[in-house]
């Protein structure tokens, strides 16, 4: 059924929106009255503060126009407080003036059907075409690939029998296991060798536990990681018997109520091999190999033709020649066709010894996790053979344990006697008791385990939304203890914080350009620009330093310049400081030299430095300073400075003059709409800004080790300040914390997604990778650990979540196309799975998800319509997952898919203003995108955030984009935080908190709707889903009218249709982005996919 239908349960119109202008019963008041947000005229009419009624006066802020009314919904359970009227923008009704706590009603229990699965093979051919791209993204990796939406089946002929059937056939034993976690010794026999209840046959694999990747055509590819390790390399002695000497599998499932017996299994038919979810955690050790065979038959080729020669004359030629070459053998783990995990790769060697743990987060429908091992070579890499363990077998949370025969892909060994030694456990989310009780609970609560940075606790965060938030222009907002919320104005703090450094001044960007100016508003500082900012604090004896990341297409060789593809000014801007004590490092995004020749191409050409922050020293009081420190997602660059008014014609001629920033028009674009850019940042100031500025001193390091001549030097300076040679600045330790019992204390964590080819200081031996909580990949370590804070944020989440970001795509391993894509961050599986198993426990749980209307760019480009496909396919899946969990529990009818999860972008139209004469003026031919736009006065507002809030008490905000590219660690470079403040969480509270990130949330509310409702402050109510949904279709309804009227609110419901069973389609009547073209779903066309995912 159409989601839309006028035969919809509840009560809100088919998409057709509610027609406008609003009828006269409307809630809201016509437009000649006091309006919210205020009327634009001139540069910027903000109006004072006291234009807002007083708090308690009981008055609502109109609007200009009305939204359609609110309404109950009847189907739906009573949410257990009244849907009161919208309130003032000022303080809170007394309704409303204590803890909100939100109790749910509980739905009827119904039974559980099985869900059912099937296969659809999908297998894509590329043509590398480049783009302007600021974040999309890269590779895909190939192996078995499973479906789950039809038939218990795998995607080719399972070599497994059913579980039944195998314990059926299974003798028990007192014998205690043998052990897995030993290195193999075929010299030694255990102490009591398990006898088989009937004979193996030696020289027979047993096919139940092990066999060949289904796909190895791609063994060059890099794959995605997602293994976070835990004590990932193990020392000393291990008090367990040796493996026995035989050359016949040996397995042992540990049973946690009976850890005395041990199941011997013994060969039985045949079977279908069952497709499960596995949502937790995979506890996985992978011990070492034997007898592995030697892929490098070239080398093994030449050595031999070295023995022939007389003598000893071999051995005199380099000197090596004598030692025998042979595999570099690393093991991958795949579940579902996504590399989960490796191990680090263990030179010349066929009994390699990697003793690495894992426990890997996984969220994945799968019948077998692959155990790939591979030779690792200077092309790529060679496949020499796969162990798979059935999911069947791990699915009850037993270990399983045990020395697997390696084979290829004929199904037989891929040596005599090759064995790999594994362990591998799985504990479900239920039982992972992390995730049970939110974010922050209690005080022993030690932050995302296993990242690079701990957490940090007593400092302060300050949040902002967009560049610039000008006085009285956003409601005032009561917190909880009597507290208001303040709108922070990022670049007018970022300006003063520069000023007032004394020591250092430190930047990243992936583009910094010296003539953006920070202050606008004010005109005794409106003229300073960043370049004459730095010049004249680097005069004053402050260290300044720009580490901006070096587009590989700006070039300035012997006069001859060019822009490059992305426009990031990063040669214009090393230019203007040449001569000057600013110090600006342009800094490529390298792979390392052990990486492959393609390897190094890719990531120099297609990948970039990503993070955006700015350090400095501040007063710290008794004539010290400490170190504070500001991230997000606004680069200092052109085309960044906005309000949340968004204008798009209006300061074409004032505010933004100098400063226009449009890249969807190609050609003249005089009189056309700027790209409004609506972006997420914040201050730290706390311990946690150390981190912030470690991560500054360590990419620094790397970025300016000499190279090449350059190395012949004696010494060089790298011109950080050591902090610890000056005694007036405060460190880590020292710095002034806010006190645990300060309701407005912060505790905050800082993240990065980054590899060791971009930093010093990740240790050199990978052995040593778990003491820094680093993921291995092959030849380099990754900290990851964005992705790891995103999924422990989603894991813990109770009621809602609340997200905006420049791309959404991932969990690729789960549509039902295209699953082999690359795209394996578990982000929006996440929320899917999160959102389901809030449906079979009959709670309620929403996500609001704003993206972009379209990735920056031309829309009807194949970079654009390539990622555009990605996201609908993401969507897709979610939604689809959504319905399943309504169908187990029977509440299909009852509920729609969008109950739970929604899409929204932003979106701007103004009137013309009869003194903008320019606007009137014909510019060439009436049916391009720019005289369209310029028509019907209207572009979207470009969503440049990343970031995520979680029930209120969890914010994380960075650079990171939700794609593979941010995510992946061995792709872009990226820095993020993760704060919340525990005086302002569920736990704490036994209500929804509200705190600083409350407060936030509903500033971007109040910026994006332009009114506030009571249901906002219970985003996880359907009412509050419904509502905000309604008001998105009406927006999206004024901007796509064909007349052109005044956007006094920017939210726009995404222009997709999702129907009740979760199909997304285009949505009729707008297939295509108004004005400038281009399919909304996107479109399959050959481009590079490392570009697009």
């Amino acid at each position: 059924m159409d989601n839309y239908n006028s035969q919809s349960p509840y009560p809100y119109g088919s998409y057709g929106y509610p027609s406008m202008p609003p009828s006269s019963n409307q809630p809201y008041p016509p437009s000649s009255s006091v309006q919210y947000p205020p009327p634009a005229s001139g540069q910027y009419p903000h109006p004072p503060y006291p234009h807002y009624p007083p708090s308690g006066t009981g008055y609502a802020i109109p609007h200009t126009y009305g939204y359609p009314p609110a309404s109950s919904a009847p189907s739906v359970p009573p949410s257990g407080a009244p849907h009161p009227r919208p309130f003032e923008y000022g303080y809170l009704s007394p309704s409303h003036s204590g803890h909100l706590s939100y109790p749910y009603q509980g739905y009827p229990v119904y039974s559980n059907p099985s869900p059912q699965h099937q296969s659809h093979p999908s297998h894509v051919n590329e043509v590398p075409i480049l783009e302007r791209r600021e974040s999309s993204l890269s590779a895909a990796g190939s192996s078995a690939h499973y479906d789950h939406g039809g038939h218990n089946v795998s995607s080719y002929p399972p070599v497994y029998p059913p579980i039944d059937d195998l314990l059926a056939s299974v003798h028990l034993s007192n014998n205690k296991p043998s052990a897995a976690s030993q290195p193999l010794n075929n010299h030694s026999a255990p102490a009591s060798p398990p006898a088989p209840a009937t004979h193996l046959d030696p020289g027979v694999p047993q096919k139940y536990h092990s066999g060949p990747l289904p796909v190895t055509t791609k063994y060059n590819d890099q794959g995605t990681i997602y293994g976070v390790p835990n004590h990932s390399f193990s020392g000393g002695r291990i008090e367990t018997p040796p493996y026995p000497s035989s050359p016949s599998p040996n397995i042992h499932v540990s049973i946690p109520q009976s850890p005395n017996l041990q199941l011997v299994p013994v060969p039985s038919p045949k079977g279908s091999l069952k497709v499960l979810l596995l949502h937790g955690n995979l506890d996985i050790w992978i011990y070492e190999a034997k007898n592995l065979p030697n892929m490098d038959m070239f080398h093994k080729t030449i050595g031999d033709m070295f023995n022939r020669l007389p003598g000893n004359m071999n051995t005199k030629i380099e000197g090596h020649m004598n030692h025998k070459i042979t595999s570099d053998p690393y093991v991958s783990i795949a579940v579902a066709g996504a590399t989960v995990g490796r191990t680090y790769v263990i030179s010349n060697s066929e009994n390699p010894v990697w003793m690495q743990h894992f426990n890997v987060p996984v969220a994945h429908y799968a019948a077998e996790v692959h155990f790939v091992v591979k030779d690792n070579d200077v092309v790529g890499s060679q496949l020499i053979g796969t162990v798979t363990i059935p999911v069947e077998h791990i699915y009850g949370g037993g270990k399983v344990e045990g020395r697997f025969p390696i084979l290829g892909n004929n199904g037989k060994p891929c040596k005599a006697g090759a064995v790999l030694s594994v362990s591998i456990q799985y504990t479900p989310i239920e039982k992972l008791s992390i995730y049970h009780y939110g974010v922050g609970a209690g005080p022993e609560y030690s932050g995302v385990p296993g990242t690079y940075f701990p957490l940090r606790k007593g400092g302060t965060v300050t949040l902002y939304q967009d560049a610039h938030v000008p006085d009285g222009y956003l409601p005032n907002l009561k917190l909880e203890n009597g507290m208001q919320y303040a709108h922070g104005k990022c670049w007018h703090d970022i300006f003063d914080a520069i000023r007032q450094a004394r020591r250092l001044i430190y930047i990243t960007g992936w583009s910094v350009w010296h003539k953006v100016r920070l202050v606008r508003d004010e005109s005794s500082l409106a003229g300073y620009t960043l370049g004459e900012l730095l010049k004249s604090k680097s005069q004053e004896g402050v260290r300044v330093l720009l580490l901006v990341w070096d587009d590989p297409t700006s070039r300035s060789i012997l006069g001859y310049k060019t822009d490059g593809v992305m426009q990031t000014h990063d040669e214009e801007t090393r230019r203007f400081f040449k001569h000057s004590s600013v110090q600006v490092l342009l800094c490529p995004r390298v792979a390392g030299k052990r990486h492959s020749w393609y390897k190094q191409r890719e990531v120099g050409v297609i990948y970039t430095h990503h993070q955006k922050s700015v350090i400095v020293d501040a007063d710290a009081g008794n004539n010290r300073r400490r170190i504070i420190s500001f991230i997000g997602g606004l680069d200092i660059c052109d085309g960044r400075y906005d309000t949340p008014q968004h204008p798009i014609f209006r300061t074409l001629q004032t505010t933004h003059v100098d400063d226009y920033h449009n890249p969807t028009f190609a050609g003249s674009v005089a009189g056309c709409p700027r790209e409004a850019w609506h972006d997420m940042h914040c201050k730290i100031d706390g311990p946690a800004a150390y981190d912030v500025l470690t991560n500054f001193e360590e990419r620094w390091m790397k970025a300016s080790k000499p190279q090449g001549i350059k190395k012949l030097k004696v010494s060089y300076d790298d011109s950080l300040l050591r902090l610890e040679r000056l005694p007036d600045i405060l460190g880590a330790s020292d710095t002034p914390c806010i006190v645990d019992n300060n309701p407005e204390s912060w505790h905050v964590q800082v993240f990065r997604s980054i590899d060791s080819n971009s930093v010093k200081r990740f240790p050199k031996d990978p052995k040593e990778a778990t003491l820094k909580n680093l993921v291995c990949g092959k030849n380099v370590l990754i900290d990851m650990s964005i992705h790891t804070a995103y999924v422990k944020a989603i894991r813990a989440a109770q009621h809602f979540i609340y997200i905006e970001n420049q791309y959404f795509i991932g969990s690729s391993y789960n549509w039902g196309q295209h699953r082999d894509l690359g795209a394996n961050n578990l982000i929006p599986m996440e929320i899917a799975l999160k959102i389901a198993n809030k449906i079979r426990a009959h709670e309620r749980f929403a996500a609001y998800i704003v993206i972009p209307m379209w990735p920056e760019g031309n829309p009807t480009g194949a970079a654009t319509q390539r990622i555009l496909f990605w996201q609908h396919k993401t969507m897709q899946m979610m939604y689809e997952t959504i319905y399943k969990a309504l169908v187990e529990v029977g509440l299909e009818d009852a509920f729609s898919p969008q109950d739970f999860l929604n899409f929204y972008c932003l979106g701007n139209r103004e009137v013309l203003d009869t003194s903008d004469a320019s606007s009137t003026e014909s510019h060439g031919p009436a049916n391009t995108p720019q005289a369209l736009s310029r028509k019907s006065r209207r572009f979207m507002i470009y969503v440049h955030s990343k970031g995520m809030i979680v029930d209120d008490e969890y914010i994380i905000i960075g650079s990171a984009n939700i794609n593979q590219r941010s995510m992946e660690g061995m792709r872009d470079t990226e820095i993020a935080m993760g704060a919340y403040q525990p005086h302002h969480t569920w736990a704490r509270n036994r209500s929804s908190p509200h705190g600083q990130i409350y407060g936030y949330r509903m500033s971007l509310w109040a910026e994006h709707l332009g009114v506030i409702e009571d249901c906002f402050t219970q985003p996880e109510s359907v009412e509050c889903v419904r509502r905000v949904k309604t008001m998105g279709e009406a927006n999206w309804n004024q901007y796509a009218a064909p007349e052109v009227t005044e956007m006094r609110a920017h939210l726009l419901k995404y222009p997709v249709e999702v129907d009740r069973t979760g199909k997304v389609r285009a949505l009729p009547g707008h297939e295509s982005f108004p004005d400038v073209g281009g399919n909304i779903v996107g479109s399959f066309l050959a481009i590079q996919e490392n570009l697009t995912i």
